[in-house]
């Protein structure tokens, strides 16, 4: 509900995009993007702003190429996006914030019930897609068969 105190939670005039992060909401992403691997060169990329790019691209819609120059380049974002979906940190960033979110409007971490709609229940009735195995005949050769030859007949 939109009271005095949600306004000013939620406002977002302060930032440059209304996609980035909040000082709050950084604080507790932070602890979920994985440390540099060692013995490379140190990470020349700020993580927050990593976040903020592909936090731009999941809020617009927009294509990778029109990726607003003050954010990182779009060949950087696309390969954290990659590296982190590959490693699973989307994944833990995703969960923590689901689970906040529920606990937050007062409710048990993991859902304890599910909504099932009439075309589940309609699919489940029917026993769900039956598929047949397919079998193909087998190809004979035709230079074994009598038909074919390849050495010329004298006639």
């Amino acid at each position: 509900m939109w009271t005095v105190e949600n306004r000013r939670r939620y406002r977002r005039g302060e930032l440059r995009y209304p996609s980035d992060l909040t000082p709050a909401e950084w604080a507790f992403v932070e602890p979920l993007i994985p440390a540099a691997k060692r013995g490379g060169n140190r990470r020349h990329v700020d993580e927050r702003e990593i976040v903020n790019g592909l936090m731009y691209i999941l809020s617009t819609g927009c294509q990778w190429r029109a990726i607003p120059k003050d954010l990182p380049a779009r060949s950087t974002l696309y390969n954290y996006f990659d590296l982190w979906s590959w490693d699973g940190t989307l994944e833990r960033i995703h969960q923590a914030l689901y689970v906040e979110c529920r606990e937050d409007a007062g409710r048990e971490a993991s859902p304890s019930a599910a909504i099932i709609d009439s075309q589940s229940v309609k699919s489940a009735e029917k026993g769900g897609s039956r598929t047949r195995p397919v079998t193909m005949r087998a190809r004979r050769s035709r230079a074994r068969s009598g038909i074919f030859s390849s050495i010329r007949k004298a006639s």
